[in-house]
């Protein structure tokens, strides 16, 4: 028997999500599954068609943790369960040590979520709580070496697959094209409108392309704090008809956007205390074979090469930075070597309709500073 407990669970979008539910449904292979999660609006639908055994905690924010807490206490007391798993430091907070004595634990860490200064009272919480877990897992080496500079100990990385490609029905397919209508290039981000993941700076980099690409168009899926923000900013800049939010949608109707998207675009940057320590988002867009637009900030270079590593031959990406116009040359060494590249954004010169549809193209990086430029 295995645990679960997790905050970050579907029907809920976002790679944290996915993953604690690809981590679950491999665990199946080599016993039962009892998952904890979050409720959600949609969960009793996605719940009846999940093979895994999910109880939901609902209520406030401020008491769920504490219901949930107690439900992991009482099914580790009452159950022999070989290992057990937690999403989050908040979700092995309140478990007490001798409890998680009985099993091996395990337990995710996050750049946003343990980025308080050394010393701290939340610095101490997040360093009390993952001590308890015989293994502290982070997603990339760039989440490790972060981690220990505030404290925390032992940490062993692995970067994290998905659960792409899947089959996409025809009536997602349909509802995708509705969408996208006839626009060329289609451009596409799916996270959570947080400050971080810089909707707001794409957004003002379609309105500086528009003049070359007037059919451009930029779809977001996702829902978060800057929602409102980011309504107001397409609004003031002209762009309702260029830029739509779908701030819910289903998992068919996400992957049928992604699928018949052409570029994918998210460029993170550090904002506040929030940084990308890997972006498994880039990882579903590889899937579908769609070259990705990020940014030189926090661990999103490690991204591009664990994404070649896992979908091409080579174990790390070629990095073209001078500018140069010989495409036949940079698909000519694609398929003769196998390798894929990364271009700079000084290549944003040309043609972007040119450069996405490259052979090998993996990654186009854009640093932060030229937004809105």
């Amino acid at each position: 028997m295995f645990l679960v407990s997790t905050r970050n669970f579907p029907p809920e979008l976002g790679g944290i999500q996915n993953l604690m539910e690809g981590l679950s449904n491999a665990l199946t292979n080599h016993g039962p599954v009892k998952v904890f999660a979050d409720n959600h609006e949609h969960a009793i639908e996605y719940d009846q068609n999940s093979k895994l055994n999910i109880q939901r905690v609902s209520g406030l924010k401020i008491f769920r943790k504490y219901r949930k807490a107690n439900l992991v206490k009482e099914f580790l007391t009452s159950n022999e369960v070989r290992a057990s798993f937690f999403d989050h430091w908040k979700s092995i907070e309140n478990i007490e040590k001798n409890l998680l004595k009985r099993t091996k634990s395990f337990c995710l860490i996050h750049s946003k979520e343990i980025n308080h200064p050394v010393g701290s009272s939340l610095n101490k919480r997040v360093l009390t709580a993952l001590a308890k877990a015989d293994h502290v897992i982070a997603n990339s080496k760039f989440t490790k070496e972060f981690a220990m500079k505030l404290g925390v100990k032992n940490v062993t990385v692995i970067n994290p697959g998905c659960n792409y490609p899947i089959p996409i029905n025809e009536e997602a397919k349909e509802f995708a094209k509705k969408i996208y209508g006839n626009a060329s290039p289609k451009l596409i981000t799916i996270s959570r409108l947080d400050g971080r993941k810089s909707h707001h700076n794409v957004m003002m980099t379609v309105k500086n392309l528009l003049p070359k690409y007037p059919s451009l168009k930029y779809v977001s899926i996702g829902d978060g704090d800057e929602g409102n923000n980011l309504l107001r900013l397409r609004k003031t800049l002209g762009l309702e008809k260029i830029v739509e939010f779908i701030f819910k949608s289903t998992e068919q109707e996400k992957v049928a956007l992604l699928e018949q998207s052409n570029v994918f675009v998210m460029p993170s940057v550090i904002y506040k205390k929030s940084v990308e320590g890997f972006g498994i988002t880039y990882i579903e867009a590889a899937s579908y074979g769609k070259p990705s637009i990020i940014s030189s900030s926090c661990g999103i270079y490690q991204n591009a090469k664990f994404i070649n590593k896992s979908l091409s031959r080579s174990s790390d990406i070629p990095y073209i930075e001078e500018p140069t116009t010989k495409f036949r040359d940079l698909e000519r060494f694609y398929l003769l070597s196998g390798f894929n590249y990364a271009l700079d954004e000084t290549l944003l010169n040309h043609p972007l309709t040119r450069i996405v549809k490259l052979k090998g193209l993996s990654t186009l990086i854009i640093k932060p500073t030229l937004y809105g430029g």
